[in-house]
């Protein structure tokens, strides 16, 4: 009980330090000659009090102290070690916690590390900061306090849902949460610099990083969420369009469109407006993600909390901060400069602004299909969900001219430019056609859509791929981006298109058979781990040309909460995933069996990874 009193009146220590910081910064703000260093202390200390509480609740989880009410909820004595530490966050009051965690941190690092900005930036950006940190302050100690005890102490507690206790979504929350509140410094610097008629080239090149390390944490942290759905869940996909999915998908959209626009920025004095506008789209996007998820009104494996109270405080709360930015931008930021927005239709800046409406459109697909059967629900009590085929209908017409303007948007120059290399980018471009085309005809795949939508990805690699070879380490970092992006695309098409899957029911003994595969259900084991029983059934699988693997997929009964879940068992090469699930049917002696081949499954996780690995070249070339 200890680490729950020290833990709660840290929290409380960091409130009042958080409201003493507001006096300060008034002061230093009127005479702003040079940064008072109680402020920074004072942040210091704010950020030492909430480690020190987000440190006694990893202890309480760890020693299983069943008097903190969260303990209870979420532990077990028979949970790993492992698991009772990310335990910590797999909750609604400890991933609040671990956001608080973030946002100190973060505005911490900002004030030590800006260096030549004016005083009044930085001491604005630690206010509008401040603001969100006292909410979340607030949020924790007034409605989901994790820190509340309980009398009489059980003897054991309630545990963590079992499809939780995962190495990548142990690790999936606080890598997320780094691309989530990164975009808070973010929000709090660019109503500072609006406030302050900062906005410039020199601002946008120090702002820059901010952007690009919580991009790189933000595209790291949906990459661990899609693997843990790939082979946890047992749906054999890694995107569903699941509501919180899309929660995290929306801030990532606005993200990477800010990241062109500050480019565009660093080199001329233009697009301020879409720079303050989607600084603060992602900020409040990120903070709906937050809302939707731990107020109960999706329906998702992924949520948290259903307490109206909860999201009711983050809804006014985000209404507040939604509020003071868009007041600080009607009234601030004024556009000097109309003739900088007359631009050449053939140049740099053209191009990713015909990007940014893309992006914005991709973005609106997903903000309506997320928030429209919420919206029906509560207008006409109607549930309805929005799945795959809705967002395939709306966005793959509108991403093959997308992929078209990556591939050739990189090519012009700024302000003004002539298409350069126009046989190559044409050959490039029949190439593309043909080579799609023959692989589908080949495939007796749907032609017409495909070939197109195959050919554009297609002219995006093998654009991207001349480039590493022609212009070598010149705008190094995009090719990777640009370049990880084609693949992605292309390995997601060739795994939709040629994926195949085989669903039947089985007794222990019996075979399945088809033109291609062969299943053979040998035997059926049991094992007794600390926390799980689990039900072992092993498979022989052949296919046409006699090439034999075995598997051996589990169903796991855990002993608290009892709950079973199906484990996959996935065999992983370079051109394709053959992954098989099982689940008992009801009253029966069958097995539901499903196997499937997922082609160039592990090409969507390299993709990514060379997506993020674009942007840590960016962040490091800037840094050096």
């Amino acid at each position: 009980m200890i680490y729950s009193l020290v833990g709660y009146y840290s929290l409380i220590l960091g409130l009042i330090i958080g409201l003493s910081l507001f006096y300060f910064s008034y002061k230093n703000f009127n005479n702003s000659n040079v940064l008072d260093t109680k402020i920074l202390s004072f942040t210091f200390l704010q950020l030492f009090f909430v480690v020190i509480s987000f440190l006694c609740l990893i202890f309480s989880f760890v020693i299983s102290d069943f008097s903190n009410v969260t303990v209870f909820n979420n532990s077990h004595t028979t949970k790993p070690l492992f698991y009772k530490i990310s335990g910590t966050w797999g909750n609604h009051e400890g991933s609040l916690l671990l956001w608080l965690l973030v946002l100190t941190l973060f505005i911490f690092i900002f004030l030590v590390r800006t260096k030549n900005q004016p005083v009044k930036y930085k001491i604005l950006t630690l206010v509008f900061q401040q603001i969100i940190i006292v909410g979340f302050f607030l949020f924790l100690i007034k409605t989901s306090n994790p820190f509340n005890y309980i009398f009489p102490i059980p003897r054991e507690g309630l545990g963590l849902n079992p499809i939780l206790q995962d190495p990548a979504l142990a690790i999936h929350p606080p890598i997320l949460y780094l691309g989530y509140v990164g975009s808070s410094i973010i929000f709090s610097s660019v109503l500072a610099a609006t406030s302050l008629k900062i906005i410039s080239t020199s601002w946008a090149s120090h702002i820059k990083k901010w952007i690009l390390i919580s991009w790189i944490f933000l595209t790291l942290g949906i990459l661990l969420g899609s693997i843990w759905a790939y082979y946890e869940l047992g749906w054999g996909g890694f995107w569903f369009w699941d509501p919180v999915e899309n929660v995290s998908l929306m801030p990532w959209l606005a993200l990477t469109t800010l990241l062109h626009c500050i480019l565009v920025l660093e080199k001329k004095s233009i697009l301020t407006s879409w720079v303050i506008i989607l600084s603060i789209a992602t900020f409040t996007l990120s903070m709906c993600g937050t809302f939707l998820v731990r107020s109960g009104i999706l329906n998702s494996v992924h949520t948290f909390a259903n307490d109206p109270e909860r999201g009711l405080f983050i809804l006014v709360f985000l209404f507040i901060l939604i509020f003071l930015s868009i007041l600080i931008f009607f009234f601030f930021h004024k556009d000097n400069d109309k003739k900088s927005y007359s631009f050449f239709w053939l140049s740099k800046e053209t191009s990713i602004l015909i990007n940014n409406w893309f992006m914005m459109y991709f973005l609106s697909v997903v903000l309506i299909g997320t928030v429209y059967p919420i919206f029906l629900d509560v207008i006409s009590s109607q549930k309805i969900s929005v799945g795959p085929p809705f967002y395939h209908k709306l966005i793959i017409p509108f991403l093959i001219p997308f992929l078209l303007m990556m591939a050739i948007g990189p090519k012009f120059k700024w302000i003004k430019s002539q298409l350069e290399d126009k046989i190559y980018l044409i050959s490039f471009l029949i190439i593309s056609i043909l080579l799609a085309f023959l692989v589908l005809k080949n495939f007796n795949q749907n032609v017409l859509i495909n070939t197109i939508l195959i050919s554009s990805a297609l002219y995006l690699f093998f654009i991207t791929l001349r480039d590493f070879f022609v212009k070598k380490y010149k705008n190094i970092s995009q090719n990777i981006a640009h370049f990880g992006f084609s693949l992605l695309i292309l390995s997601i098409l060739f795994n939709n298109i040629f994926a195949s899957e085989i669903i039947t029911n089985l007794k222990v003994g019996e075979t399945f058979e088809n033109s291609k595969t062969k299943i053979v259900f040998e035997s059926v084991d049991q094992k007794k781990e600390r926390n799980y029983n689990a039900i072992i059934a092993n498979f022989s699988i052949s296919n046409l040309n006699g090439e034999e693997d075995r598997f051996s997929p589990e169903l796991r009964i855990y002993n608290q909460p009892v709950i079973a879940t199906s484990e996959a068992d996935i065999k992983t090469t370079l051109m394709s995933d053959k992954f098989i699930v099982i689940n008992l049917v009801q009253n029966q002696d069958f097995f539901n069996v499903r196997y499937q081949v997922k082609p160039f499954m592990l090409w969507i996780w390299l993709s990514v990874i060379l997506i993020s690995f674009g942007g840590i070249v960016s962040f490091l070339q800037k840094r050096s």
